[in-house]
């Protein structure tokens, strides 16, 4: 197992930046994990004395692995049951405070990042979040520079087009989020009609494992309803709602018992929510159990 590696192994030394891009490659907790575990017995497996540049090496081994699970990933997410939805992950306060890191880890972003094929993603992620050259990049993918920065090109001009506007005040983001919790707990419809944009989707991801709709919900009465609807449930009984640092943002993490059962992440445009994404699949919420500051 990875926890039983040697502390003074490249791979501890450099696993969080690996975990972090497997992450962004493939919008998941178990499979960014999974990637890890089989990057660690090639890296295991391989003289290491040969390699000059461990980092480099794993970095690119970690992305090649990666595409190779996202290309048979995205045939078995045409056929998933209702909206797919990346898996949330709790993160560290400061990362909030850093915009330009919260944006790359942000439910938004890796919502968009699911429009990319998976070449133009690994490229995407290598350049625009780690900031590696057109070179490296092309050696990791064993392509060629001027190929790379094409790719480069059109993902990043992809990527633009699609990510939505969102406010950064994180007083403001607290100030909502405070008051969502408040109109959920009390089953206050209007309340919660007053936070929601006269734009508002909402997508729930249930995996046809719990209540889940199977489709986006549109328009401030139709996701209020809905969003009390599920927390008035006998199911859902003795649900605690609390603010929690997820992907980078700050949203609204439900518990039952002390145990996460659902994360709420949205996108807060002119002081209200836009774009409200409901994580509940069982089976995706691994990263609410993980010690923040050990990913991302």
């Amino acid at each position: 197992m990875i926890d039983a590696m040697p502390t003074d192994d490249a791979f501890i030394e450099h696993r969080r930046l690996l975990f972090a891009t497997a992450y962004r490659m493939l919008g998941t907790v178990t499979d960014a994990e999974d990637v890890l575990q089989d990057a660690w017995l090639k890296w295991h497996a391989t003289d290491q004395s040969t390699v000059q540049h461990p980092k480099s090496y794993l970095v690119r081994t970690v992305t090649n692995l990666s595409l190779n699970r996202l290309t048979s990933a995205r045939a078995t997410r045409e056929t998933y049951v209702g909206p797919w939805l990346p898996e949330p992950l709790l993160t560290t306060p400061n990362i909030a405070e850093d915009t330009e890191l919260a944006d790359t880890v942000s439910t938004a972003m890796l919502v968009v990042l699911e429009t990319l094929n998976p070449v133009e993603r690994a490229v995407f992620v290598l350049r625009e979040v780690f900031g590696y050259t057109h070179a490296e990049i092309a050696d990791t993918l064993d392509k060629p520079e001027a190929t790379i920065r094409q790719i480069a090109h059109r993902a990043r001009a992809h990527v633009q087009s699609r990510r939505p506007r969102f406010d950064t005040d994180t007083a403001e983001r607290a100030h909502v989020t405070e008051q969502f919790m408040s109109a959920c707990a009390g089953g206050d419809l209007n309340a919660l009609m007053d936070l929601l944009a006269p734009d508002v989707t909402s997508w729930s991801d249930g995996g046809g494992v719990v209540t889940a709709a199977r489709r986006p919900l549109y328009g401030p009465d139709h996701v209020a309803r809905w969003v009390l609807g599920v927390l008035a449930k006998p199911t859902v009984a003795g649900v605690e709602l609390t603010s929690a640092h997820i992907n980078g943002e700050l949203g609204t993490l439900a518990s039952i018992g002390g145990n996460p059962v659902a994360a709420f992440t949205y996108d807060l445009v002119d002081g209200r929510i836009q774009n409200l994404r409901f994580q509940v699949n069982p089976s995706k919420l691994k990263g609410l159990y993980l010690d923040p500051g050990t990913v991302a």
